[in-house]
């Protein structure tokens, strides 16, 4: 088990801390002596995740504060609170998602919304945050992707699949490669501009968690294609448990090895399960023109710039 290095006097923001790894990671983050914001879309199960944290580790020091990556208004919102707190942040997790909801859905902006909670909604938050992480020491940037970003493809011309027949597996694999080349693109612009920051990813394998359940389930709650795919892919596929599985985000959120623009994973069976370790990443996520395009077309569609925050440091 991976032993997470001592983090006291760290301010870290985890998203989607409310269940599965991202209450993980919270829990070993707070347990090692980092105060944890657990950034949640509903309140209410943020509380009991915290309560559950405080169960096992009473010292810990971690707080509930909202929002909704799927709503760029509710990003702000949170965002100027952190900025307002005037503390430096040293550390954000990027886990929150949502995978494969039956049909095409859309967020509070319109975006199709894997694309828009998983990708642009993260992106947003993490270059409004800017001034607290750069008025940090040391401060890192973790974002979780997933192994279907080995067969995503950024498609400019639909990204938001208006045109093409929406495919829940697809879009999901768009949203995780971009993602991945978010990781990438934020480690180049960190060096380019001499910021302290590192930026690093991982995937959890194949880990049980309700995401790939709570998604497939959006509408009328009838079991879905996927949520079916799921059962069966379950009893053939190695899986494993949301401890060994949240491994590879506290390594690339932690480790003291971790170099700019590192990926982590399981390094067991078909790299779905084992002990966490440097991951392969694909070469979809390696090609500097569509990066740089992407970057370019996400500040266009959230409105929220790099230059606008590099240089506001607290």
């Amino acid at each position: 088990m991976y032993e997470v290095p001592d983090q006291s006097g760290r301010f870290a923001v985890v998203t989607g801390a409310n269940s599965g790894t991202g209450k993980e990671a919270a829990r070993r983050l707070a347990d090692a002596g980092a105060r944890v914001v657990l950034a949640v879309r509903t309140p209410a199960k943020g509380e009991q995740a915290r309560d559950e944290i405080l169960a096992r580790h009473p010292h810990a020091r971690v707080e509930v504060r909202r929002i909704d990556l799927a709503d760029l208004a509710s990003v702000k919102d949170f965002a100027d609170g952190v900025i307002a707190d005037g503390t430096p942040l040293d550390l954000l997790v990027n886990n929150a998602g949502v995978m494969s909801p039956p049909t095409r859905m859309t967020t509070a902006d319109g975006f199709e919304l894997q694309f828009g909670s998983n990708y642009l909604g993260p992106f947003a938050l993490t270059l409004r945050l800017l001034p607290a992480l750069l008025a940090a020491p040391a401060p890192r940037v973790a974002t979780m992707s997933s192994g279907t970003a080995n067969y995503g493809r950024i498609d400019f011309d639909d990204l938001q699949w208006e045109r093409r027949r929406y495919s829940p597996s697809r879009s999901y694999a768009q949203s995780k490669l971009a993602n991945l080349i978010f990781t990438g693109r934020l480690a180049a612009l960190a060096d380019e501009h001499g910021w302290p920051l590192t930026s690093t990813g991982a995937h959890p394998g194949y880990t049980h968690t309700n995401l790939q359940t709570a998604g497939a389930n959006l509408g009328d709650g009838r079991p879905t294609l996927m949520s079916r795919l799921t059962t069966v892919l379950g009893a053939v596929l190695p899986t494993q448990t949301v401890e060994p599985g949240t491994e590879p985000l506290l390594q690339a959120a932690t480790s003291p090895t971790a170099t700019q623009g590192a990926y982590y994973g399981p390094t067991g069976t078909l790299q779905l399960v084992g002990p966490g370790g440097p991951a392969r990443i694909t070469r979809r996520a390696l090609n500097e023109s569509t990066n740089a395009r992407l970057w370019t077309e996400s500040e266009r569609l959230t409105g929220v710039a790099v230059a606008d925050y590099a240089e506001a440091r607290q």
